[in-house]
């Protein structure tokens, strides 16, 4: 039972860590520790979004 419990936390770190959710988690303990107000989860993502689409390498065109 020990093998798959850690494999299936293995496989929901890559999972989190593909897909971008553990950032969320990143930017709270970031906001904790520097003693900030953190941004809704909807300004987070969308500041993601236009991080993404403003970058020159987002793009192949």
């Amino acid at each position: 039972m020990n093998a798959i419990a850690r494999g299936w936390r293995g496989l929901r770190w890559y999972l989190r860590t593909f897909s971008g959710e553990s950032r969320w988690d990143d930017y709270l303990a970031a906001c904790e520790r520097d003693g900030v107000t953190p941004a809704s989860r909807r300004a987070f993502e969308r500041h993601r979004a236009d991080q993404v689409e403003h970058a020159p390498m987002a793009r192949c065109c």
